[in-house]
């Protein structure tokens, strides 16, 4: 099955149906519970929804059979973070501010099952090349702000199970002003766990799993969302409606790429940064910074820049642990951005030790009493995050790297193998993107989902030294 001119020409994904799919104990009267949300939340509003998905081995049932058993265990998934079958909601109050919400009305979450006949998991897996408008139509809600689901009152969780040719893809694409990456992948770990404790050999649930709720292993979600003690609940945003703080954007089109790199790789380059900077560098460089240094500094090359260009990498960093009043298990956002700059010609002759070592710097520079201190002038001058910032910041010579090798994505087992892959969605797809998973190869390999602008990703893939670095996926 081939090339990826045949998969459109195809007509790729149909949807076969669409339904929406209640906590399994909601029965009577929902909760009335109303969840404020805190300045991390508001400031992701304007952005487009988390995507993220799994591509499975072909289950043993498949069709209407599936789809209800993933249903099932999909609304005793929703018991535990009920927060994710509610809507978003706004309250204009008169005075020109709004409040945005999250109600705990137990409405549901969108289940889309589609079809994708002539789409085969070696077409999606096969090559670095990422054959993005296929992977796009393998994910619901594409092209929705996060805003968008309380002005419309859509759900703020929507996942889709596409049947392929020989496989099955698991996509769910939650709104990001409900939750980070760290809730995403734990409420995807729970699913899969409570599915694979109640699914039969066929996949085929086997009883009512109500009782089965104890065997899950992620953290016991906290709801209750954290403020600073000076902050407002619920915090008024100082516009007459909600539609007048988002913006859309016409971007200029990416290429993707998908490195996967094995262990034993990302210990050689570890082991070379920490040998660079050896005596210089006040704390060890870790696996994942010596990773993106070497992405950075092959980037500089894929894009050419001159030797003076200011250029920057943002790596996203967890609050969890870090912050007194945030427990892991924390159902929210909880991050902050650090960044690392300074001039492409320091990246790429300075070497990889010492670009890691800038990217050490960023991560140490973390502040407890700073992001207070952020999280309190966010309330008075309310700014948000846009998905254009990342193209327009640096003229184009930035970096930013989303999610962690640490989430828990080869683990979503449903009950008939281990995932053979991961992909994300069509949300915030701008030239610098670069997205970590864990690898498919225990004990330490990590894969980088890149977005560059389409010349330079050619060049990237043709950059031997970055290249030496990678596993080829089996055909490309």
């Amino acid at each position: 099955m081939g090339s990826i001119e045949h998969m459109e020409a195809a007509g790729t994904v149909r949807i076969v149906s669409r339904r929406m799919v209640r906590p399994s104990s909601g029965g009577g009267t929902p909760p009335s519970e109303v969840i404020h949300l805190t300045p991390w939340d508001l400031r992701l509003l304007t952005i487009d929804h988390i995507q993220k998905g799994i591509l499975l081995p072909k289950p043993p049932v498949g069709g209407k059979r599936l789809v209800d058993a993933l249903a099932s265990s999909l609304a005793c998934a929703l018991d535990r973070y009920c927060y994710f079958a509610g809507r978003l909601a706004v309250e204009e109050l008169g005075d020109r501010t709004v409040t945005v919400a999250l109600r705990c009305t137990g409405d549901g979450a969108e289940l889309v099952h589609a079809a994708a006949p002539g789409v085969a998991v070696a077409d999606l897996v096969g090559s670095v090349h990422t054959p993005s408008p296929v992977v796009w139509d393998l994910f619901s809600l594409n092209g929705v702000l996060d805003a968008d689901a309380a002005i419309e009152s859509l759900p703020v969780l929507s996942a889709q199970v596409t049947e392929l040719a020989d496989g099955v893809f698991v996509a769910v694409s939650m709104n990001h002003s409900v939750g980070d990456g760290t809730s995403f992948w734990e409420f995807f770990n729970a699913w899969s766990e409570i599915h694979r404790h109640r699914a039969d050999v066929n996949g085929v649930i086997t009883d009512n799993g109500l009782n089965k709720m104890k065997m899950v292993s992620t953290p016991a979600p906290v709801l209750a969302r954290w403020f600073v003690e000076t902050s407002p609940v619920p915090i008024p945003l100082p516009f007459s409606k909600l539609q007048h703080v988002l913006r859309r954007f016409e971007l200029p089109p990416v290429r993707e790429g998908f490195f996967t790199f094995s262990a034993a790789s990302v210990k050689k380059l570890k082991a070379r940064a920490n040998a660079e900077m050896a005596g210089v560098a006040t704390a060890p460089i870790s696996s994942l910074q010596a990773l993106l240094a070497h992405l950075w500094r092959a980037v500089c090359r894929a894009r050419r820049l001159a030797p003076g260009q200011e250029t920057f990498y943002a790596v996203i960093i967890g609050c969890r642990g870090r912050v007194r009043g945030i427990p892991p298990g924390y159902v929210g956002n909880a991050v902050v951005p650090g960044r690392a700059v300074c001039a492409a010609g320091e990246v790429l002759e300075k070497g990889l030790g010492w670009t890691a070592w800038q990217l050490n710097r960023a991560v140490a520079s973390f502040d407890e009493a700073a992001l207070r201190g952020f999280l309190e002038r966010w309330v008075r001058e309310p700014t948000f995050s846009f998905t254009g910032d990342l193209s327009s910041a640096a003229g184009g010579a930035g970096l930013e790297t989303e999610s962690s090798p640490r989430f828990d994505v080869f683990g979503n087992d449903f009950g008939w193998g281990r995932p053979v892959g991961v992909r994300s969605g069509l949300g915030d797809k701008t030239d610098g993107k670069a997205t970590v998973f864990e690898g498919p190869e225990r004990g330490g390999s990590m894969s980088l989902e890149v977005c560059l602008a389409p010349d330079a990703l050619e060049r990237l893939v043709a950059d031997h030294e970055f290249m030496d670095a990678v596993t080829l996926p089996a055909r490309v």
